[in-house]
């Protein structure tokens, strides 16, 4: 860069885009040796530098596509036109008598590319100048304050945020890791809550639990029995419409116990286990919180059920070749990792 005899600084503010000219090679010479004065004084800055141009942003959605193709390292047509427009034209391609010093490496890179014969330039001398330029830029720029400097700022890193939020290619990742830590949090509550069930409807009917093994299905058989009299008719009622209705009810119970296990012999030996119960009997208000807690057990079930067809439906659209592989729950954990 020995050659080049001037130098411009591109500063890429919230407000718009700015062009400063260094002056004073000596001034800014100081900032190599660790001196600060020349940034932090703006009489000593403004010596060594003069803004050349500045174009503001003519809205904030334009201030927003900048902003990101910025952070892409890439040039938009605003800032093509800009520095075109307002930087010499060399007079062959690749015969610049200018640097053009930019802090982004990345942009950079892409300035020298999308507009020939550009020479550009990123080093710390170039991001101490920036620095000064931003600390003075409401100075340099007539009609913009402070304030509404500080408002741009404010305003288009709300819009730059929630675009990257909202445009996040990983979404649909997200909600994948996020289902699957779900998942396996439930299953350690739901083997927990079983547990529970099991040991606490025990106590009232405890040859239950030697006829219905999963837990899922144990939990709907209590919640669905209640008290286990409730299974067989009492034959210490005299009235035969009693006794009558006592046994519609008991054939109902027997109905609902078939479908819940899903074998009649199963809801048969249910029946006939509840008649000789060695267990002991349960108050109303005892029965109600057993039969209430049960119950959240049993939808907290049915919902875990709900979110591993959401993973699957999710994993179907997100990785279909590795979920046919190696099953969509390894492959969730996997993308998880």
């Amino acid at each position: 860069m020995a050659d080049v005899s001037n130098l411009f600084v591109l500063f890429e503010a919230a407000a718009g885009y700015a062009l400063f000219e260094v002056v004073a090679f000596e001034e800014i010479g100081a900032l190599l040796e660790g001196s600060m004065d020349t940034v932090t004084d703006l009489a000593r800055f403004s010596r060594a530098v003069k803004l050349k141009a500045f174009t503001p942003f003519e809205s904030a959605q334009d201030a927003l596509m900048n902003a990101n193709a910025i952070s892409e390292h890439a040039m938009t047509d605003t800032l093509k036109a800009f520095l075109e427009m307002n930087l010499p034209k060399p007079a062959k391609k690749g015969d610049a008598k200018y640097s053009l010093g930019v802090i982004d490496p990345g942009l950079a890179t892409a300035i020298s590319s999308g507009i020939p014969g550009m020479s550009c330039r990123s080093d710390d001398t170039i991001r101490e100048v920036g620095r000064g330029c931003r600390l003075h830029l409401d100075t340099f720029v007539k009609g913009l304050s402070q304030a509404a400097a500080a408002q741009a700022q404010l305003g288009l890193g709300h819009s730059y945020s929630r675009s990257k939020v909202k445009f996040n290619p990983a979404r649909s990742d997200n909600m994948i890791i996020q289902s699957i830590a779900l998942l396996d949090q439930m299953d350690k509550d739901l083997n927990t809550f079983a547990m529970r069930v099991r040991e606490w409807y025990s106590w009232h009917f405890p040859e239950l639990k030697a006829l219905v093994k999963d837990n899922y299905m144990f939990a709907r058989c209590a919640a669905y029995v209640q008290d286990k009299g409730s299974l067989f008719t009492s034959s210490s009622k005299k009235d035969d419409d009693d006794d009558e209705a006592m046994a519609n009810g008991s054939d109902d119970k027997l109905a609902g116990l078939e479908e819940i296990v899903g074998d009649p012999e199963t809801a048969k030996a249910i029946v006939a286990a509840a008649k000789t119960s060695m267990g002991m009997d349960c108050s109303a208000v005892d029965m109600v919180n057993i039969i209430n807690f049960t119950q959240r057990m049993v939808k907290l079930a049915e919902f875990r059920k709900q979110l591993a067809v959401y993973l699957s439906d999710k994993m179907a659209v997100v990785a279909p070749n590795l979920s046919t592989l190696i099953g969509d729950t390894v492959a969730a954990r996997l993308i998880s990792k």
